[in-house]
């Protein structure tokens, strides 16, 4: 982390790659074959499982706590799959360490298509944050599916005379030492966000890491100048006049708050953006692979569940992802991702 950086004694505790970047990755990525999707040297004994599958409960492995937009995304899903599949699809949830102790137990599960797992955008950083997960994101798994689009807000507080990011960078560039952003913790997308803006203007603002989930909280009691948190939990806020909302990350506004530019518009770009997504231990048959695509994409599709999303402050993926096509895009997520890691001078534990 870099020495600018503090903790807050109340919690525990990107010079922005352009689209080029993941468009070089993705480039760099597409020659590599998807690992686990062809049946290749796998036993008659998974064939046969292709063949009747599914005869039994599924098992959705969420590695996040109740209630993120993940946990919901897989929750508005599970009942779906179960009408359509024909048998009880259940979502368990297995937080901890950052995602990393539900991905490590799903990586461990037979590919046989009953354990399947749903995550979010940090499991494309993980590798370049931890010396030891347990599990490779890229090898362990095989990409079934991209659902939705996580974008991350640029916040302050309603009260605060910083109107727009050009306002920021001016407030930053007045007083080098008086601004501090608050993230999700070192290397976390939030966090590579904030030192995105930090280069990209010449700026220095004072990261501050948070852990558990009050970086809103002390925005809010002025302890920070802001904060870079998910529009999830946070657009209610900005709503109901409590916070204010300068940008977000990604391609585009919010429909919910529509006033809100992209960083890109601001003349600060981040492209990456996160995501939700499903994924199957690898060697798991593409005949399942390839029917869990086909299933989660229609109901998706489908205008209960669009709304649903769009309500939830994310983007549904338009249009749908193939496992090959989210494959490319994960591996590419990795590498630029690792990039910005790097580029912030953060050391992996």
């Amino acid at each position: 982390m870099s020495n600018k950086s503090i903790h807050p004694t109340t919690t525990p505790g990107l010079d922005t790659h352009r689209r080029s970047l993941v468009q070089r990755a993705a480039a760099v990525s597409a020659s590599v074959a998807a690992p686990g999707l062809l049946l290749g040297g796998a036993s008659q004994a998974l064939a046969q499982t292709a063949g009747g599958w599914p005869s039994r409960p599924i098992r959705i492995i969420h590695p996040w706590a109740p209630g993120g937009g993940g946990d919901i995304v897989a929750r508005l899903l599970a009942p779906k799959m179960q009408t359509d599949l024909g048998v009880p699809v259940v979502v368990e949830n297995r937080p901890g360490a950052g995602g990393n102790i539900g991905a490590q137990l799903a990586a461990r599960q037979p590919p046989d298509g009953y354990t399947i797992m749903t995550t979010a955008g940090a499991f494309a950083i993980a590798p370049s944050l931890f010396k030891t997960l347990g599990y490779n994101p890229v090898t362990d798994f095989v990409p079934v599916t991209k659902m939705a689009i996580a974008p991350l807000l640029v916040l302050v507080r309603a009260d605060s005379p910083l109107k727009t990011m050009a306002d920021l960078v001016a407030l930053a560039k007045r007083d080098p030492k008086g601004v501090s952003f608050a993230s999700f913790g070192t290397g976390s997308p939030s966090h590579l966000i904030g030192e995105s803006i930090n280069r990209q203007a010449g700026i220095t603002m004072t990261h501050v890491p948070y852990s558990a989930g009050n970086a809103s909280t002390d925005l809010q009691s002025g302890q920070v100048t802001l904060a870079i948190l998910d529009a999830l939990s946070q657009t209610p806020l900005v709503k109901a006049g409590r916070l204010r909302a300068l940008a977000l990350n990604g391609s585009n506004r919010l429909p919910s708050l529509p006033d809100v530019p992209t960083l890109t518009e601001s003349g600060l770009p981040f492209d990456l953006v996160g995501w939700h997504a499903m994924f199957a231990p690898a060697g798991t048959p593409r005949e399942i692979v390839e029917r869990l695509n086909r299933i989660v994409n229609q109901i998706i599709a489908t205008p209960e569940v669009k709304t649903r999303i769009f309500d939830l402050a994310l983007f549904p993926v338009q249009p749908p992802t193939t496992p090959d096509q989210w494959g490319s895009m994960f591996r590419a997520d990795v590498q630029a991702w690792g990039e910005l890691v790097r580029s912030a001078g953060v050391t992996p534990t």
